[in-house]
Formats: C-alpha cells, sequence, structure tokens
C-alpha cells in the first residue's frame, strides 16, 4: 500500500514539475504602453535545418511577438523560459539584443536572422502568417479549410500550412523550405 501511495505521489510531483516547465517556456506577452491596436501572440517554436551532408542543426523556445504595423518586437526564449534574445524591427534595420548585451543589427529581419542563424527564417512572411494572412508577394497552391481560412499556401519559397484557427488567426504554423543544400523546417505552437 505504501508503494503504491508513493509511485502515485512520484507521479503527480513529476506532473507537477512538466506543466511548470511548460508554463514557463513561454515568455510573457510583451505588452508595450505603445500602440494598444498591436498584435500580439506567445508560443513555441521549434526550428531545423538538415543539411546534405546529413548534419543537422535545431533549436526550439519560447517567443512574445507585439507587431503594431511599424515596430516589430520578437522575445525569443529558452525551453526554461529565459529570455536570449529581443529582435527590434523597426522601417529601415533590425536589431538583435542577447541576454549578454550583444548586439547584431542588419537593414531587414529576414536578413538579420539569416545572419545570427545562418539560416533564413521568414520573419516578413510571419508578421501576416500568423493573423492567417499571406500578405503582398505572389502565392501559389492557395488551398482554404471548410470555413474559407487559409490552410496552405507557398510564397518566397516557402511552404506553409496553417491550422487550429482562433480569433486572431493560426494557432498552428509549420513552414517548411528545400533549398540547394538543406531543408529548413519551422513549427509555431500559439499559447496566446
Amino acid at each position: 500500500m505504501k508503494r503504491i501511495l508513493f509511485e502515485r505521489c512520484r507521479l503527480y510531483l513529476l506532473s507537477g514539475l512538466v506543466c511548470l516547465l511548460t508554463a514557463c517556456a513561454t515568455p510573457p506577452r510583451i505588452g508595450d504602453s505603445g500602440s494598444a491596436r498591436a498584435f500580439e501572440r506567445t508560443g513555441r517554436f521549434a526550428v531545423s535545418v538538415m543539411h546534405d551532408n546529413g548534419k543537422q542543426e535545431a533549436v526550439q523556445g519560447g517567443f512574445a511577438w507585439r507587431d503594431d504595423g511599424q515596430t516589430l518586437r520578437l522575445d525569443l526564449s529558452n525551453p526554461l523560459g529565459s529570455i536570449l534574445a529581443r529582435v527590434q524591427v523597426n522601417p529601415g534595420y533590425a536589431v538583435l539584443t542577447r541576454a549578454d548585451g550583444s548586439e547584431e543589427q542588419a537593414s531587414d529581419p529576414d536578413g538579420l536572422v539569416e545572419q545570427v542563424l545562418g539560416s533564413a527564417i521568414p520573419v516578413v512572411g510571419l508578421r501576416d502568417w500568423l493573423q492567417g494572412k499571406v500578405g503582398r508577394a505572389p502565392v501559389q497552391k492557395l488551398t482554404r479549410n471548410p470555413a474559407g481560412r487559409i490552410a496552405s499556401f507557398e510564397q518566397n519559397g516557402w511552404r506553409a500550412v496553417l491550422s487550429r484557427y482562433d480569433a486572431q488567426g493560426p494557432r498552428l504554423l509549420r513552414i517548411n523550405r528545400n533549398d540547394s543544400n538543406r531543408r529548413i523546417s519551422v513549427r509555431l505552437v500559439i499559447d496566446g
């Protein structure tokens, strides 16, 4: 009887720890005192790059996204919730600030992310995709779900699959790209 009780307590403790770690994985909403009309999302991300030579790179963590149409701020955290980097995008430049205070700059967010990670991630496209839109660039193979919302499309070399919509947009985005020497896969799960 004591053993069963001990195993149950251990299971509850482990479940509680998993819930605690999961809750910490997503950074809090940014919520600047600026524009009240800003689009905000928080969630988790996983990026995987498979090179033709068999080498694989992967990173995962949490994110908080705030975009008022002019300024975009993206906080990236490790799986335990500590902020690793902040990306600030304004018209004509983008800057990444790491937790240690070091910075990198570029003229646009896509170039900045590729410079830092060594792999392209479509930050500019995500400004629209997170809201269930396709943006201005030409789109191929657009499909819609039964509710009329965008389900999948191809744009700027990326294939995007959007699902699990709420009032703000998709809660699951899977995007991938096949380049000449690598395959890039990104998964975003929206928590709030």
